[in-house]
Formats: C-alpha cells, sequence, structure tokens
C-alpha cells in the first residue's frame, strides 16, 4: 500500500516539473499539445486545411506546436492554436450551449479559465481554436481562418 501511495506523489511531482518546466520556457519555443487521432477520411480533411491555413492570424505570426503535425497549427506564442479531427465536444450536446458565426463557419464557444475554445459546428470533422484571454472577446482569428475551413472541410447538417 505504501508504494501504491507513493507513485502518485512521484507521478505528481515529475508533472509539476514538466509544468514548471514549460512555463519558464522562452517565448520562441513552441507550446506542446496534443495531437488528435481522428479517423483516415478526417485526417485527411485535416491535411487538406493545413496547407490553406494562413502564415498570420491576428497579427500574430505562425508557430505550430510540438509535436509536428498536419492535424495542428498555431499563432504566436500559443495565443492562437488550432486542433482538427478533435471529437465532438460534450457541450454541443447542452442545451445552454453557445455558438458564433465567423464569416460563415459556425462555431460552439466554451469558455476557460485560460481562454476561449471555439469548435466547428456542422462540419466533417471537428476544428478546435483554442486562444489566450486576449482574444476573450474577439473572433477576428476565427474570421481569418474561416476561408481555410469552408474551403477544405465541407459542411454537413448530420449530427453524431
Amino acid at each position: 500500500m505504501t508504494i501504491s501511495r507513493r507513485r502518485p506523489l512521484c507521478l505528481s511531482a515529475a508533472a509539476l516539473m514538466l509544468l514548471a518546466a514549460a512555463g519558464c520556457s522562452s517565448t520562441d519555443a513552441a507550446a506542446s499539445i496534443t495531437v488528435p487521432s481522428p479517423p483516415a477520411e478526417e485526417a485527411a480533411l485535416c491535411g487538406a486545411l493545413h496547407k490553406e491555413l494562413p502564415k498570420s492570424v491576428a497579427g500574430q505570426d505562425r508557430n505550430d506546436p510540438e509535436p509536428a503535425s498536419e492535424l495542428t497549427a498555431g499563432w504566436g506564442d500559443a495565443a492562437i492554436v488550432l486542433r482538427c479531427g478533435v471529437p465532438r465536444p460534450e457541450e454541443m450536446s447542452a442545451p445552454q450551449s453557445q455558438g458564433v458565426e465567423a464569416n460563415g463557419v459556425n462555431w460552439l464557444l466554451e469558455e476557460e479559465p485560460e481562454g476561449p475554445r471555439f469548435t466547428t459546428t456542422y462540419r466533417k470533422t471537428y476544428v478546435e481554436v483554442t486562444m489566450d484571454k486576449r482574444y476573450a472577446h474577439d473572433i477576428t482569428p476565427l474570421a481569418e481562418l474561416a476561408d481555410a475551413v469552408k474551403k477544405t472541410v465541407p459542411a454537413t447538417l448530420d449530427v453524431p
């Protein structure tokens, strides 16, 4: 029993050290995020989206997160991060969920402590965009990403 109790403490300490190291990294370092693992058809859509994404969004230059993947993209120092092929958010089924429309693309809005998270709706794969707090009331990044999403991720009214 003592070993099993110590193990979570060791893991927690390791996790804290990793978080501290990430917090101390230079502003030029790319963010680290979890890469989605969508089915092959959705991954192909994400690959097409990746090729169409702009070099800058809301004045932030492209700075993709680690590990490098066609399923992820970033701008600024993780100020804006896109993940393509994410699972359908549970919040999408909530009767009180909020949405926004930006240049013809509909997005689910989820308010998070770090900043807003948006996920496309009515598309053949889900595209998630997280932004830091400076974009809490600004959908400019979504508007700038809309053309690439519309061009590469077909609309659908199928609700899983």
